[in-house]
């Protein structure tokens, strides 16, 4: 089976919005639009929806992002593992006096 490139145009914008959703859905845009192609051949139709508010919050994945964000914000974000150790010690060590 062969393949054919398919371009249109649209507002930066709105790519942006689709690609934010489609990476909170799993997916790649490009894989959403394959994948919208084939179901509309396959149903003759627009059969399905995909809602990003009908997937459950994943809270560890909040929270590691949040992390990463309050790290960046106070500029540690590139620590060693053995720089973050050696912190998590002096704590543990100021915590024991």
């Amino acid at each position: 089976m062969s393949s054919v490139l398919v371009q249109f145009r649209t507002e930066d914008t709105a790519k942006a919005m689709a690609t934010s959703i489609c990476d909170r859905l799993g997916l790649d845009l490009q894989s959403y639009l394959r994948m919208c192609i084939s179901r509309m051949n396959q149903e003759n139709g627009i059969p399905f929806s995909m809602n990003v508010n009908d997937i459950p919050r994943n809270k560890g994945m909040e929270a590691m992002k949040e992390a990463s964000r309050l790290a960046s914000e106070n500029g540690v974000s590139d620590m060693t593992l053995d720089e973050i150790n050696a912190e998590i010690d002096a704590v543990r060590g100021q915590m024991a006096e």
